[in-house]
């Protein structure tokens, strides 16, 4: 099957053949034909991953920074804000084009992410790709295919792609109800073999383009943000193991964290970007390696600390991460509405903390 995406697609709601779902009317048949599997480019051509990008959001920007170009998975269990956390990505991150998959979402969701969550502004830059959860399983799992041909038809005219993607969990889901219908033998926890297969084909893709000398626009890249479920708060389920070894980084949303009423719930200790050292400045690095130091002596202590199992003025270490591990999830804590920056973010950590001792 072949999609024939273009210009006059932004702002607008399509399935996974293309067709229009937002009652705007039909689309013009326009642009280069593209089909839905396509191969990465070719790894000794494709370009170096770009500057650090502005997620917009401070517990990502600062912990898990991010490259144009590189793929984040988004670990959570249901519930826990991860809709709200690509909300805030889609309106505040700095990009050019956002192409949003929403594989197997709820049919009443889509209305409010689109115009609650997403709002007219960030919509009008944006592709939004859907299969709901009724949808035939071919469906569901076309609409990541879709998404990501989108996506690449956009990184292909040098534009910088947001590429968001809830969730790759639902796609995989998807290709078992397939596999197991073809008659592939049940293999992990019950997914077949060419699930496995499939998923590094599907997330090898996003990324940088290739290097085309002498091509307008420069090269394009897709920076993939994609949404994995984890069941039981089980970070090791076979999905998630084998999406995690694929990417570039992972972000650990956690549902402690939220029910505290810190949101977005982002455990910062647990979430990790891959090129990190490559996109810090050396006292931004020393900032980050500070405050980590501080969050996680705190939560080792925070036991002792709770029961008064701790006196104050033991450990100047510990009384230093029990006075400002408090002033950092308050940086941490951010608003929908509340945009921000890597320098932002970095400066409001240095502020929170002080100078070091």
């Amino acid at each position: 099957m072949m999609l024939h995406p273009c210009a006059a697609w932004l702002g607008r709601v399509v399935d996974p053949t293309g067709r229009p779902v937002d009652g705007r009317g039909p689309l013009p048949r326009g642009g280069v034909a593209r089909p839905l599997r396509a191969p990465p480019p070719e790894a000794g051509t494709r370009a170096r991953l770009g500057p650090r990008i502005d997620l917009g959001v401070r517990a990502l920007d600062a912990f898990a920074t991010c490259r144009q170009g590189q793929r984040l998975g988004l670990f959570a269990a249901s519930g826990v804000g991860k809709s709200s956390l690509m909300s805030m990505l889609a309106r505040h991150a700095d990009y050019d084009v956002a192409v949003i998959g929403l594989v197997g979402e709820r049919g009443r969701e889509l209305r409010e992410f689109i115009e609650d969550d997403l709002g007219p502004q960030g919509l009008a830059r944006s592709v939004v790709v859907c299969a709901t959860s009724d949808s035939a399983p071919l469906m569901r799992r076309n609409a990541a295919l879709a998404a990501m041909a989108v996506a690449e038809h956009f990184r292909d005219l040098g534009k910088r792609v947001l590429l968001m993607m809830d969730s790759v969990t639902r796609f995989a889901l998807a290709l078992r109800e397939i596999g197991l219908s073809a008659g592939e033998p049940p293999a992990t926890r019950g997914f077949p073999p060419s699930v496995f297969a499939e998923l590094p084909r599907l997330l090898e893709r996003a990324g940088p383009g290739a290097e085309r000398p002498g091509a307008e626009g420069g090269v394009g890249s897709i920076t993939g943000l994609f949404t994995v479920l984890v069941e039981g708060d089980d970070h090791d389920e076979p999905i998630a193991d084998a999406v995690r070894g694929i990417l570039d980084g992972h972000v650990v949303l956690d549902r402690r964290i939220g029910e505290g009423g810190r949101y977005p719930a982002v455990d910062v200790l647990r979430s990790l970007s891959r090129t990190v050292p490559g996109c810090l400045e050396p006292p931004e690095r020393a900032i980050l390696a500070r405050a980590r130091r501080i969050l996680s002596l705190h939560r080792d202590m925070a036991d002792m600390v709770r029961l008064g199992a701790y006196r104050a003025g033991s450990d100047p270490a510990v009384d230093e991460a029990v006075r400002l591990a408090p002033l950092i999830e308050d940086v941490l804590r951010q608003g929908k509405e509340e945009g921000g920056s890597v320098a932002g973010a970095f400066a409001a950590l240095s502020l929170a903390m002080g100078p070091a001792a």
